[in-house]
């Protein structure tokens, strides 16, 4: 029986899109925005981010130093998380899985400043969870085994009774090798009956 149900929140209960950011940053850089996205997103900078081994102000100096940023660390910041808007359909959805008693946590690849930006933004949202587990906080990113034992933690119940849903195939064949049941989300209106499938209680 499902007692706790894992979300991805990256384009599971939230979208998002870096090209926001890179537009918004284009101005305070010499860079171009295919070099720009290569120098924050496609380098090893992304993954150390998000697992914790450095720091917002530390990417920023990279910024300043690699694409001579013209702009403050705050200005930075705003631009850099200027990137989620809702998936309507899962705000509805999250109240009514915990109103039916499941243990509600996220589980997310995310660093430091998306992660203060979001949660602020989706507050109303993520108030039905229960936990948050985040990988630099983990100290490792989805689908590490690591990240996987954080938020199991978090879930307070066996491998078994545990439902992680996730936009990524790889994350989620990951989860089922862990003991975890699992759901790759591609649309919303196919999540629900993948749910019930599943043994949820939905309505």
């Amino acid at each position: 029986m499902i007692k706790t149900i894992l979300f991805d929140f990256g384009n599971v209960l939230a979208f998002f899109d870096h090209q926001r950011a890179v537009r918004q940053l284009l101005p305070y850089t010499h860079l171009t925005g295919e070099e720009l996205v290569n120098l924050i997103y496609y380098n090893n900078l992304e993954y150390r981010y998000e697992c914790g081994e450095v720091t917002t102000e530390e990417v920023f100096a990279v910024g300043k130093q690699m694409g001579g940023f013209r702009c403050t660390l705050d200005q930075f910041i705003a631009a850099f998380c200027d990137i989620f808007w809702p998936n309507p359909p899962m705000s509805d959805l999250i109240p009514r899985l915990k109103q039916a008693g499941y243990r509600l946590v996220v589980a997310s690849n995310t660093n430091p400043a998306h992660y203060a930006h979001y949660r602020e933004q989706f507050r109303d949202l993520l108030s039905h969870f229960d936990a948050i587990a985040v990988s630099h906080e983990a100290g490792a990113r989805k689908p590490h085994e690591k990240f996987f034992e954080h938020a199991r933690r978090l879930a307070k119940c066996e491998r078994r009774e545990c439902l992680f849903v996730d936009d990524l195939a790889e994350n989620v064949a990951a989860a089922r090798q862990f003991g975890w049941n699992g759901v790759h989300y591609t649309r919303f209106d196919e999540l629900v009956p993948q749910l019930r499938t599943a043994g949820v209680r939905v309505d």
